[in-house]
């Protein structure tokens, strides 16, 4: 019996995410015990871990000769973490935004934005431009623990209390550790399994349908893989506690390309192609969201519910437009 491609790309979500969600835990349970500061596990291991999603569906994909879908994701990511994500969660309740984030990661997310744009324009991202998105990852990363150090005694309080060993329970003994290192093997299994389902079954409903593998990448790919981001960005937004999930979420959109995608590029033998819509299209308008959060976070370093709603309205527009305009 043969399952039906939307059967396997939906079955190869579950399981996506839910590998995700368990590396995520082993991976930051491990920091703790290792007695990582929790204002770090927050800032790196959090925010790599909530795009593990997106890195499994981008190696995938690039090994299979989809760089597209790949692309199409890592684009699609970005514009559903801001305009979406972002913007549901200000519409819901004002945003306040910390000052780290405006004076550091919204200009990074812009200069990654940019140079993807620029490294993009001949068609195909190489290994040579993905390891230079990985090198400046591990710059932005470096910066990150160095201002951790000048954090706030609120900021460093509210990231202990979300990632503390207790918060975490990590606690000590090797059968804990045991088990931590087992939720992150297991996670890591299940994020490949996961994206090879997914990506299986997200090419053959592209070819059902008619459409490219990047409209799928853009559409169903990028709202599935940002499933991690949404789901923290909900809890903290109930919570009430959401300056450490907006941190992660700027800081996804920032992974997604520089480790993310700096990864895959590097995986792929012959580089990643660009399809030439992604390239006139949605890579621009990706660098466009992310310039618009300058002046955005800036005005009194909040998100309105005006602005989320606007975030929100915009992000339907561009769905609209791929679903029938470009489809």
């Amino acid at each position: 019996m043969t399952l039906h491609p939307a059967a396997v790309f939906l079955g190869g979500l579950v399981v996506l995410v839910l590998g995700a969600e368990l590396l995520l835990r082993g991976a930051t349970r491990i920091a703790a015990m290792l007695g990582v500061k929790p204002i770090l596990i927050g800032l790196t291991v959090v925010a790599i871990g909530t795009s593990m999603p997106e890195l499994a569906v981008g190696i995938t994909a690039a090994l299979e000769d989809k760089g597209s879908l790949a692309i199409g994701n890592i684009a699609g990511t970005n514009i559903v973490n801001i305009l979406l994500i972002l913007g549901l969660s200000a519409a819901i309740r004002p945003l306040p935004l910390e000052l780290r984030a405006i004076r550091l990661d919204v200009p990074v997310m812009i200069a990654a934005a940019i140079a993807l744009f620029v490294m993009a324009l001949d068609g195909v991202l190489s290994r040579t431009e993905g390891l230079i998105l990985f090198v400046a990852s591990i710059v932005y990363i470096a910066a990150l623990i160095w201002l951790s150090r000048r954090e706030s005694a609120a900021m460093k309080q509210e990231f202990a209390e979300e990632f503390s060993p207790q918060a975490l329970g990590a606690g000590r003994g090797l059968a804990r550790g045991a088990w931590n290192a087992l939720l992150l093997i297991v996670g890591m299994g299940l994020c490949v399994l996961g994206a090879d389902l997914l990506v299986a079954g997200a090419v053959k409903l592209a070819r059902i349908f008619g459409v490219s593998d990047a409209i799928i990448g853009l559409t169903i790919v990028a709202i599935g893989t940002s499933g991690p981001e949404l789901a923290t960005t909900v809890v903290a937004t109930i919570k009430d506690d959401r300056d450490v999930a907006v941190g992660n979420l700027i800081g996804s959109s920032i992974t997604n390309i520089l480790v993310i995608l700096g990864l895959t590029c590097v995986a792929a033998p012959h580089g990643v192609d660009v399809s030439s819509d992604v390239l006139r299209i949605d890579l621009p308008l990706a660098a466009v969201v992310a310039i618009v959060c300058w002046p955005v976070f800036r005005s009194d370093r909040m998100v309105s519910r005006r602005e989320g709603i606007l975030f929100v309205t915009a992000y339907l527009v561009y769905l609209a437009t791929l679903i029938f305009v470009r489809t």
